[in-house]
């Protein structure tokens, strides 16, 4: 990781269960993780760092959280990955000016997107 001054370097995340939060982010977008504790996970490789920590809380637009938006070249490939590990969807994927996207709540509820496009 190259630390840069005064740029976001790190994002944390709540997550009511550790280990299903890393087998489905490593399965849908092969997230590497390094645990700290029982009640914390670093991940690497989403072209941030970060990690999980343990919580009942989540995120979600709905309590006015940042949105964390992925890219994708395959928009419907991507949903199925994410449904396929657990993912639930939360707005269908619809069209906006510049491309498409949908979001996902993972399998702790926490609200993300992914957008492409084409």
């Amino acid at each position: 990781m190259i630390n840069k001054h005064e740029k976001i370097n790190y994002l944390e995340f709540p997550a009511k269960d550790i280990d299903t939060t890393k087998t489905f982010f490593s399965a849908v977008f092969n997230w590497r993780f390094e645990d700290y504790g029982p009640e914390y996970a670093a991940f690497f490789g989403a072209g941030i760092d970060g990690g999980f920590f343990k919580s009942d809380l989540t995120v979600s637009t709905d309590n006015g959280s940042v949105l964390i938006v992925f890219y994708s070249d395959n928009l419907e490939k991507t949903l199925s990955k994410i449904t396929a590990a657990g993912g639930s969807i939360i707005k269908p994927v619809f069209s906006f000016p510049g491309g498409r996207r949908f979001h996902f709540g993972d399998p702790n509820e926490n609200e993300f997107a992914v957008w492409s496009a084409t």
